[in-house]
């Protein structure tokens, strides 16, 4: 009973509505009134257009990809230096601090 409550995430419904518009478009090809060789031809039809849009897909999906590591090499990249600058300033500040109490 604990499971009715669950969420689905975003990928799983859109994998599922994927799927089923897969099934309900082959379904309708084949249950309609015509010859075999014009439903082979219609299957193929969609099959090469559903190649296409899934690599534009893809494709997007992979420069949102890119640019989010590049943004996160950006990202680590200045936290790197803070953290840098921060060591260098507490160094000095300890240097110091020793050159005081025991110089």
């Amino acid at each position: 009973m604990d499971n009715q409550n669950k969420e689905c995430s975003g990928p799983a419904i859109a994998l599922a509505f994927l799927g089923g518009a897969i099934v309900g478009a082959v379904a309708g090809i084949l249950f309609a009134p015509k010859s075999g060789k014009e439903t082979r031809r219609a299957i193929k039809s969609y099959a090469d257009q559903t190649e296409e849009e899934i690599i534009e897909k893809a494709k997007d999906v992979r420069a949102a990809l890119d640019q989010t590591i590049e943004r996160g090499k950006h990202f680590v990249a200045e936290k790197k230096a803070d953290v840098e600058a921060a060591v260098k300033a507490g160094k000095e500040a300890m240097k110091e601090k020793m050159e005081q109490c025991c110089g």
